[in-house]
């Protein structure tokens, strides 16, 4: 094109201005097209990387997570789940035990996970020597664990149900809008059934729902 415009230019120089002219005009509306397209290309990469609920966390014991830092809500989203559990003193013993199991790697690589996270209340319910000869058992703590982990992100609507976890079992979950748990037998000391107290927590890979009980997949 540029050499039929100097052609032009050699023939008629006023045609050539005006269609350098026209040329310019249209150079600049494809500048601000491709601009135009990155920024949706942007938006829409970053639309593709937030939480898939815009709904708030929910429960009494929300309370008990950092109100700022990388240990709050906020923070917490930008990292993914191991790390992000390892920022909120409120769930320390859990984060011991996946470290003590070896699993803070799979849990942050994993994609698009629900997490029923124990707070720290819950192993500290747990015997003291049972709670020590699980996190001396590696094979068992990865079972216990990996059977707080649902595949796939869910949603507090769809939540309830039956669900396969990593462990290659399942678990069952109770209750509608902000009242759920797992059945009493579903739990480690079986007496009575584990709550959600603040579910609806985003991480960069993870819902994560935090409970007050630990879970005990079938073969425990």
């Amino acid at each position: 094109m540029k050499s039929t415009l100097r052609t032009r230019a050699l023939l008629l120089t006023a045609a050539s201005s005006l269609a350098l002219t026209l040329s310019a005009c249209g150079s600049g509306d494809s500048g601000e097209t491709a601009a135009s397209a990155d920024t949706g290309s942007m938006e829409s990469t970053e639309s593709s990387a937030m939480p898939m609920s815009d709904e708030e966390p929910f429960g009494s014991g929300c309370s008990a997570v950092p109100a700022d830092g990388e240990g709050s809500f906020d923070g917490m989203t930008d990292d993914p789940v191991a790390t992000a559990a390892s920022n909120n003193p409120a769930l320390s013993t859990l984060v011991t035990a996946v470290g003590a199991a070896g699993l803070a790697d799979s849990l942050n690589s994993a994609e698009d996970i629900t997490v029923l996270a124990p707070a720290n209340p819950a192993f500290e319910a747990v015997p003291a020597d049972a709670l020590e000869a699980l996190l001396a058992d590696k094979e068992q703590l990865t079972a216990v664990l990996t059977h707080h982990v649902i595949e796939g992100r869910l949603a507090p609507e769809e939540l309830a149900g039956t669900h396969m976890t990593l462990g290659g079992d399942e678990v069952t979950i109770e209750g509608s809008g902000e009242d759920f748990s797992v059945p009493a037998e579903g739990t480690v000391l079986g007496e009575s059934q584990a709550s959600v107290i603040c579910g609806n927590v985003q991480t960069a890979n993870a819902t994560v729902y935090i409970i007050d009980q630990v879970l005990a997949p079938p073969a425990a």
